[in-house]
């Protein structure tokens, strides 16, 4: 062994060895050998090196998939069943589907099926790093067919996300599935992006709040949100339920809330009964140009399905003795109303920020956008989450934001007096509009050349520069200052386009530096980054630039 380690290296694998050819010698075209290696080297290698692993984190579900491909690959929800062992066989019990009372006398109705809340305090993180690696893994072992290689990953998160929140997911994923780099995409960004448009207002009627995110040239510039979401939703399907039995939502000494039906029913009730009634400021039955088209039929069976108010049958299994309900159908646009708008009954001073009718916030929050980027928002207006999907939802929020519009217009200042004001404005112009030029109104001359101007209403001179500019420009015409909705592909597809396109994430993590400095090693985003233009090229200069300046993006700390 010592002799063949002092011995001289084999010829085979000696660099002397290796000579090149003369300037006058003839030799043929020869091929490097890392050329070889590099044509012929396994194609799953060169596949893991590409393929980005996509994840979107929401309240209730994850989607994943691939980074490129249209839709994610599947989801998963969370939910009490992910909290099982293996060989918990409870759910074949007889007195299984009681289970659901001992978590709401815990207070834990419907608390089961959400990953996090907005509120952290009391919120157990490690069970919640452990719902999210069960997730994922049951993601990658159902959906997705690869192997257990680390590979990139691109979360897309809320841009409202705690920083503990943000900091359990990040260790989770670093920890357990060991990824060299994370990116982090916002959700509001990736739905602009799926929509193709760089301006828009996006409407979240999520889980648990409704965030109003106003977007200008792909950045946040507004965020405003409400408690109205899903969660309320629901419960307001259990109130309206627990009135129709004949008995109403008790509260114990505790201060806790008494619940008659399963989370998982009402739930189900409100996703495929509830719907919402058109607004009573809506105007698309009678058009401008004419009358409308009227259908022949026959007048009986007319009158007949217009007085009718058919009475829907709604199967109650959770409740003791299980029940059949019959609602007409009219009143089950009551949980809606009461989750979402809810001014009939109170005035509009009565709502705290935190929890304004929906319409109501989305006014606001175009008030406060500047001129220029509320005239863009305002032309698209983006809506998305779970309660999207309520039938009339949308159309009779849409009908409400337009009202408020043309009846208060773009005036911070509410109230009565602010309204008094502004009718007495009103009546005022209309009854002193002037008839014409005539009568005794002076008129505007030259004194020297003794000629009529007509400043305010003459047309200005024509630009030769700006005509050229519109001839050489081919761009369509930008919708500004008018109500429109417009349909995106969804959050997950447009952060899927935007890795595709290879255009820079929000905030690119590395594995190292996370678990060195954690989320108190990151510093504010900025415009421009002198450190990052001005680098050593020196052994370790990028290491060290890259390690001294990274930031966290929206949920950066300071």
């Amino acid at each position: 062994m010592a002799s063949s380690l002092g011995s001289a290296p084999l010829p085979h694998r000696s660099v002397a060895n290796i000579r090149s050819p003369g300037p006058g010698s003839a030799s043929g075209p020869s091929t490097p050998l890392r050329g070889i290696q590099s044509s012929f080297g396994s194609p799953s290698s060169l596949r893991a090196d590409e393929d980005l692993l996509l994840i979107e984190l929401g309240t209730r579900k994850l989607h994943i998939g691939f980074a490129g491909d249209p839709v994610p690959r599947g989801s998963v929800w969370f939910g009490p069943d992910q909290q099982r062992r293996v060989g918990d066989f409870r759910v074949w019990q007889p007195d299984h589907k009681d289970n659901w009372k001992q978590r709401a006398a815990c207070g834990q109705w419907g608390q089961d099926h959400e990953l996090w809340k907005s509120d952290v305090r009391g919120l157990d993180l490690g069970l919640v790093s452990d719902k999210i690696e069960r997730a994922v893994r049951e993601a990658l072992t159902k959906y997705m067919l690869i192997d257990s290689r680390p590979r990139r990953m691109v979360c897309v998160l809320p841009s409202g996300l705690p920083i503990p929140m943000l900091s359990t997911t990040l260790n989770t994923l670093f920890g357990r599935f060991a990824p060299p780099t994370i990116s982090l995409l916002s959700v509001p960004i990736a739905l602009v992006v799926g929509a193709g448009v760089r301006s828009a207002l996006v409407i979240d009627l999520g889980w648990s709040e409704t965030v109003v995110t106003g977007i200008y040239e792909y950045r946040e510039v507004h965020t405003s949100s409400s408690i109205r979401g899903g969660r309320m939703l629901t419960e307001q399907t259990h109130k309206f339920l627990a009135a129709r039995l004949g008995q109403g939502q008790d509260s114990t000494s505790a201060g806790a809330t008494e619940y008659l039906l399963s989370f998982e029913e009402c739930n189900d009730i409100a996703c495929r009964l509830v719907w919402c009634k058109p607004s009573s400021h809506s105007t698309t039955g009678t058009p401008d140009d004419g009358l409308a088209t009227v259908d022949e039929q026959d007048e009986t069976e007319a009158h007949t399905h217009h007085d009718l108010n058919p009475q829907i049958d709604i199967p109650l299994r959770s409740c003791e003795p299980p029940k059949s309900l019959s609602v007409p159908f009219d009143e089950l646009t009551e949980p809606c109303e009461n989750a979402f708008f809810d001014d009939s009954r109170y005035s509009r001073a009565s709502f705290d920020d935190h929890e304004l009718p929906v319409h109501i916030l989305i006014y606001r929050a175009l008030l406060q956008l500047p001129l220029d980027v509320r005239s863009l928002c305002m032309s698209r207006i983006i809506f998305t989450g779970g309660c999207a999907n309520v039938l009339g939802l949308r159309k009779r929020i849409f009908d409400d934001v337009s009202h408020l519009i043309q009846e208060r217009g773009w005036d911070h200042v509410m109230g009565k007096a602010a309204d008094e004001v502004r009718k007495k404005s009103q009546t005022k112009t209309q009854g002193t509009q002037p008839a014409g030029n005539g009568g005794g109104s002076k008129s505007p001359r030259d004194d020297q050349s003794n000629i009529w101007h007509d400043a305010a209403n003459s047309s200005p001179d024509a630009d030769p520069i700006e005509e050229q500019l519109k001839k050489a420009s081919s761009s369509r015409p930008t919708v500004k200052g008018e109500m429109r909705a417009i349909e995106s592909l969804g959050s997950w597809s447009g952060a899927s386009l935007i890795t595709q396109l290879k255009a820079p994430a929000i905030a690119t993590i590395d594995r190292d530096i996370w678990q060195q400095q954690g989320a108190a090693g990151a510093s504010r985003a900025t415009e421009v980054d002198p450190k990052g233009q001005r680098q050593s090229l020196g052994p370790g200069g990028l290491i060290r630039g890259a390690a001294s300046s990274w930031t966290l993006g929206v949920w950066g700390v300071a």
